[in-house]
């Protein structure tokens, strides 16, 4: 079974560099890897915010978020 991997990013330089580096990176045999725009999504904050995304960019391994560098808060979004 792949683990769930969600990379949330708000199109900023250092979310699309992020993108490109960490999340395409990830095993595709291992992770089931999910990118969502949260400036185009912005119905998916709600969800971005109670996985324990502070930040963009950012990846959620199985429900675990991870922080990846920082492009925006995620207050900023929406």
């Amino acid at each position: 079974m792949k683990t769930s991997a969600i990379f949330y990013h708000a199109g900023c330089p250092v979310c699309v560099e992020a993108e490109q580096g960490v999340a395409q990176a990830l095993d595709p045999a291992r992770y089931e890897l999910e990118i969502v725009h949260l400036g185009e999504q912005t119905a998916r904050l709600p969800e971005a915010k109670a996985a324990g995304v502070k930040s963009v960019p950012a990846l959620v391994l199985g429900g675990q978020p991870f922080h990846i560098n920082f492009g925006a808060a995620i207050e900023a979004l929406g």
